[in-house]
């Protein structure tokens, strides 16, 4: 995972507890005092430890002391076993088996160390301290002593931590974010100070006060780097200052699950840090963002503005702005409206960002390109899947995967770029079947290498329907938009296998809401919503789709286009597109049924678009010859 996308992962899990319309006291009584411990002084607690460095925990073991610390504050510390652990810090899959891989245990015993370690030295003075019991893997919270810390001769030594086994009870299925905690509101404003306290304290770390040397377990950065600034607010009403920090906060939990960017946040008291000097660059980063905002008090309404503006130019590369009325009721549905709107805007794969950097590009391929460039690369030919792309592309990312073999976005997209080679014939048929097999091989390791990785599960879903395995593939498919709801491509794919599948009615309404939410659709986008106008009669309205899908170039949109205008009547213009899909696809030309079976759609679908393609003009026997 990338290593901003980390730092932000972690800020999120913390605050997943305390959405501002779902957060609730409770006061914790410790066994060696009467006096309560808040909710408020156990997350002030957590931060002071994530940002020292003398806390030398690794990413998941800091992400593994949030997630439980945050389900014992919701009241879900019942359920903190090694099976939910695993599968909602470790990335391990359903069919994780706490038993026979150890990864919790073993993290939990490091775990236990870091916090010992940490107390000991940085944290000796601390009111609080924070512990995770031997055997057990609910935190134990209590205000302490001198007498309370352990001596540096405890450090390290395991003792019976290391001789006991962790608690692993059968595996239980947990819901995070549940909305109650002890059944006591806690005030709203008090939450948020909280919650971007620790963002800041967990930017602080990471940006500014790692120990130097400190990299045995650092991440190489990828992708687009975006700073996240929290948004301004002006206007009498007390409410625009709250609508504005939950603004900020729901947008970075959405732009995270969009993957490949790396998210920032500013050092705390520095609102004004530029992204370079977070990322400790001596010159700015050439794909790095700064994303800002402002929410005005307009009369009865509110006006909420956006900018993202590149770094290395200083130019506003988008702005959007949104009026909408001001309602303390609905507040909630208000910050989560345009904070999707927004990141769906600029992180989804055809959106802003990587158009812009797509845009940048320069003409052919290096024997060593970076890594993000060749999976930048290999959006670009997702949209026409132009066959002249395809080798070198297939090439980079091999190249990628083997330099950075643990960078599942390049592991996503190699699989497939190994399908389309065996889709789109582009290997011997004798050698497609392990074509396929060695994509499947190559998503199957992105998903292992990152569990919530939206573009790994996209890339297994794909291939598992063209291979045949359609309920697998419908699985694994919805699993994804379960990752990111907000993503365009992924309700795109849903819709588009469910169609191709003949399932209309179920797809065609993912593929209109893809097309809603994206800034620059592609035109497979339209394929099957043409071919459902063409098969209820409706021709003006499928040439108005297929017209929308001819602007990738693609063979089959130019057989969707003759197709509407063979059934129009429009004789000149159908022989016109079928000229164009001869050329830029001999095999679709040459012999439509296989062309489109390739895709797995149904026999009815296929039957109805081969004698779309006769009414247009199209003969078998010239097309043969």
């Amino acid at each position: 995972m990338p290593a901003g996308a980390y730092i932000v992962k972690l800020a999120l899990v913390a605050q997943s507890s305390q959405r501002m319309n779902s957060l609730y006291s409770s006061a914790l009584m410790n066994a060696s005092s009467d006096e309560a411990v808040t909710q408020d002084e156990i997350r002030a607690e957590l931060a002071r430890i994530l940002a020292s460095p003398e806390f030398k925990a690794s990413p998941r073991r800091r992400e593994m002391l949030i997630f439980l610390v945050d389900e014992m504050l919701a009241g879900r510390g019942g359920e903190l076993k090694g099976y939910t652990i695993g599968t909602s810090v470790f990335g391990r899959g359903p069919d994780f088996d706490a038993q026979s891989d150890p990864v919790v245990r073993l993290e939990a015993r490091r775990l236990r160390r870091d916090l010992a370690s940490y107390y000991v030295s940085a944290g000796r003075a601390d009111s609080l301290r924070i512990s995770i019991p031997t055997g057990h893997y609910v935190p134990d919270i209590r205000r302490t002593a001198d007498s309370d810390l352990p001596s540096k001769g405890e450090i390290g030594t395991g003792g019976s931590d290391i001789s006991k086994t962790d608690p692993d009870p059968p595996a239980t299925h947990i819901r995070r974010g549940v909305d109650y905690l002890g059944g006591k509101p806690v005030r709203r404003t008090a939450a948020l100070v909280v919650a971007f306290a620790l963002i800041a304290a967990l930017g602080y770390m990471y940006f500014g006060r790692l120990p130097p040397g400190d990299s045995s377990e650092s991440l190489p950065l990828r992708g687009p780097a975006v700073l996240v600034r929290p948004f301004n607010s002006h206007g009498d009403s007390s409410n625009i200052p709250i609508l504005a920090a939950g603004i900020s906060e729901r947008l970075i939990a959405d732009l995270n699950r969009f993957p490949g960017i790396r998210l920032y946040v500013p050092r705390a008291n520095d609102d004004q840090t530029a992204l370079a000097d977070l990322i400790g660059a001596k010159e700015p980063d050439t794909t790095s963002f700064v994303l800002t905002g402002s929410v005005n008090a307009q009369g009865t309404g509110v006006r909420i503005g956006a900018q993202l503006v590149d770094v290395m130019s200083g130019r506003v590369i988008w702005a959007e702005q949104f009026d909408r009325q001001l309602e303390a009721s609905s507040l909630l549905d208000l910050e989560a409206d345009i904070a999707t709107a927004i990141a769906t805007a600029i992180g989804q794969p055809y959106g802003v960002i990587h158009t812009e950097l797509t845009g940048r590009l320069p003409h052919g391929f290096k024997p060593e390109m970076p890594s993000y460039e060749c999976v930048l690369r290999a959006y670009a030919y997702r949209r026409t899947f132009a066959t002249e792309l395809h080798a070198p592309i297939l090439a980079c990312l091999e190249a990628s995967v083997k330099r950075d073999p643990e960078y599942a976005d390049a592991w996503a997209m190699l699989g497939w770029l190994r399908m389309d080679a065996a889709r789109f014939n582009l290997v011997a048929p004798e050698d497609m079947s392990l074509a396929y097999s060695r994509a499947l091989e190559a998503a199957s390791r992105a998903v292992a290498l990152d569990g919530r990785n939206v573009l790994a599960f996209k890339a297994l879903a794909s291939i598992n329907h063209y291979i045949g395995n359609y309920d697998e593939s419908e699985r694994i498919q919805r699993q994804a938009l379960a990752l990111n709801p907000n993503d365009p491509d992924t309700l795109a794919q849903l819709g588009w296998r469910l169609a191709v599948r003949g399932r209309f009615q179920e797809g065609i309404p993912y593929l209109h809401k893809a097309i809603e939410r994206s800034v620059l659709p592609p035109g497979w986008y339209y394929h099957l919503i043409a071919i459902d106008h063409y098969m209820n009669g409706r021709y003006a309205q499928m040439l108005e789709a297929a017209n929308k899908s001819a602007t990738d170039n693609s063979s089959i949109s130019w057989s969707l286009v003759a197709i509407a205008q063979g059934a129009l009547g429009n004789d000149a213009a159908a022989r016109e597109a079928l000229a164009k899909m001869a050329v830029i696809s001999p095999l679709l030309n040459r012999d439509p049924t296989a062309a489109y079976r390739r895709h797995q759609a149904t026999e009815e679908i296929i039957q109805a678009l081969v004698a779309g393609l006769s009414e247009a003009g199209w003969h078998r026997q010239a097309a043969q010859q």
